[in-house]
């Protein structure tokens, strides 16, 4: 048994921990959850946990349903949430097959792999996201059939007495409490939208921690009689809640995309990266955008990027280059607008750094960036400039997909193919709905 193993077992014992949840995820990015006592828990350190696999989207088939759960003890954490008698503590776990390998068809497996190609070619890879979502007053939506916010705050705005400000307070207090380090907190754009980055850590932790993240926001709104959504469009007129994710790549020591005197200061292993998630961003568009709604963000303004393009600190650019700041080349990075808060976050990073690494190892040229805010061109300019478009629906994301070699190389067959099963399915139930849009334009005059 290893000092970390070691170290939960004795932390659960001294806490006196009554339940030990261990999570792990669906293809979707679901949450799943089972709990262990206490006494269970060194079995499964030492051989798993048995449970069947095909009872969840996307993990196995009906024939080959067993399946067991790795825990992780280095990601033990007692919850906050649950109080401080009978605590509750969790784990992130995880899928092995019954023999003891990997699962395939684990989503946090697909990231592993994908960082370990990056280890073999040299690097280490770091994210720091940018969550957005809406604090609504509930569930329910208004008289006008849309959600109704918490407030009318804008961007940045300090709402006196404001609930989303002690929401806020309270939610980073927590997230701290379980070992998320927090760097910003701030009101949105839209009513009742908010913001809140965490600071960067390696992929796998970052996941990890925006997994916890999406619960604990979840959690903390329940307790103050509010609702938290990561829908990515939940109004027609306000901005889409994105999850703009900055990534760097580190040589040991040194930032791989750094290069004194280049312009922008950018290395070519950087303008390489960016050259190849522009070049596949079409075909992972439906991991880091999965849902129907996800395509009322990209398409819907508020700053949305719907073009392949980047540039240099321009916000209407997919991929931008954050401002250079004199003596920080270790902070040098690149920012992917696209990614919306509602992501698998282990797929949609698996997926953007596998296409990066891609552009570094074909030598992708990286085509002019864009001075121009790209939403303000002509579809002619946009066209000549090279800057196509995202797909503008799920089915077109699917359709993308399913002609990419380079996904189901990164995801695996498997998942690959679960969760277009899984998209499909959505885009079918979604194109047979009438929807109120339609009755209210149609109804009446036809």
């Amino acid at each position: 048994m290893d000092r970390q193993q070691e170290f939960v077992l004795r932390t659960i014992e001294e806490r006196d921990v009554r339940f030990v949840r261990l999570w792990f995820t669906d293809v979707v990015g679901s949450l799943k959850s089972v709990a262990l006592a206490p006494a269970e828990v060194e079995g499964a350190f030492e051989e798993g946990l048995g449970f069947d696999g095909s009872s969840i989207e996307g993990l196995a088939r009906v024939f080959e349903s067993d399946m067991l759960l790795q825990p992780d003890p280095a990601t033990f954490q007692i919850l906050p949430w649950r109080g401080e008698t009978e605590q509750t503590s969790r784990m992130f776990c995880d899928i092995l097959t019954p023999d003891g390998e990997p699962s395939t068809a684990d989503p946090r497996n697909v990231l592993k792999r994908t960082l370990a190609k990056a280890a073999d070619m040299g690097f280490t890879c770091y994210t720091h996201p940018e969550i957005e979502f809406y604090l609504l007053k509930s569930q329910e939506l208004g008289a006008d059939g849309a959600p109704v916010p918490v407030d009318e705050g804008g961007y940045f705005d300090h709402v006196p007495g404001g609930v989303a400000q002690d929401f806020r307070r309270t939610a980073v207090t927590m997230l701290e409490s379980v070992g998320i380090s927090v760097e910003f907190s701030h009101h949105e754009g839209g009513p009742g939208q908010n913001e809140i980055d965490l600071r960067y850590a390696d992929a796998l932790q970052t996941a990890d921690n925006i997994m916890t993240f999406r619960t604990v926001i979840k959690e903390v709104a329940l307790q103050q009689g509010t609702y938290a959504t990561f829908m990515p469009k939940p109004f027609t007129a306000h901005p889409g809640s994105g999850m703009h994710t900055h990534f760097s790549l580190f040589e040991g020591d040194s930032n791989a995309f750094f290069e004194a005197g280049s312009e922008y200061q950018l290395s070519k292993t950087a303008r390489q990266f960016i050259a190849g998630i522009l070049k596949h961003a079409p075909e992972f568009t439906a991991v880091t955008n999965q849902f129907v709604n996800s395509y009322k963000r990209l398409w819907g303004g508020g700053e949305a990027p719907s073009y392949l393009s980047w540039g240099h600190n321009n916000r209407s650019a997919l991929v931008r280059v954050p401002l250079y700041k004199p003596g920080k080349g270790q902070s040098a990075r690149i920012e992917y607008r696209g990614i919306d808060s509602a992501t698998n976050p282990y797929l949609a990073y698996a997926v953007l750094l596998g296409a990066g690494l891609k552009g570094i190892e074909e030598g992708y040229d990286l085509p002019a960036a864009a001075e121009d805010d790209v939403w303000s061109l002509s579809s002619a300019e946009r066209r000549a400039m090279g800057h196509d478009p995202l797909p503008a629906s799920l089915h077109d994301a699917i359709r993308a997909m399913e002609d990419s070699e380079l996904m189901p190389q990164i995801l695996g067959e498997q998942v690959f193919e679960h969760f277009l099963r899984n998209k499909r399915a959505e885009w079918q139930d979604y194109r047979l709905q009438v929807t109120p849009y339609e009755l209210q334009r149609n109804l009446g005059i036809l």
